[in-house]
């Protein structure tokens, strides 16, 4: 499934049509070197490899990622030791510009209503 993000350099409006799916690095660098990151939500996932629910959270927010900046915590690695004991038994873990929003499974639900929120409060600033 092929998606279109936007990106506005230097007041151009462009398109670029990318598969998502199978090349995130590609799509994430652009919008960093876009200046888009900057405008958009962090959502931070924190999880292990592997993490099939990890995995399964993410395709069912899909259809939402182009509207956030996407980063990824491996609880595993060096240096998070408070995070593996904090989260061990709960990944995912999602939180959404730096505050708890989802544990174990995707809510689109919530997550939805949240993302319209933000971009409610973010139109009236």
């Amino acid at each position: 499934m092929f998606g279109c993000t936007v990106f506005r350099v230097k007041n151009m409006r462009m398109q670029l049509f990318i598969n998502k799916r199978s090349t995130p690095p590609i799509w994430q660098t652009l919008r960093k070197l876009s200046g888009c990151e900057k405008q958009l939500p962090i959502l931070t996932l924190f999880t292990k490899d592997p993490c099939p629910l990890c995995d399964e959270a993410l395709e069912t927010l899909h259809p939402f990622l182009d509207q956030v900046t996407l980063k990824k915590v491996d609880i595993t690695a060096l240096g998070n030791e408070m995070l593996w004991k904090k989260y061990r038994y709960d990944i995912p873990v999602f939180h959404f510009n730096g505050k708890y929003l989802m544990k174990h499974k995707a809510d689109v639900d919530l997550f939805r209503t949240v993302l319209q929120e933000y971009f409610k409060t973010k139109s009236h600033s």
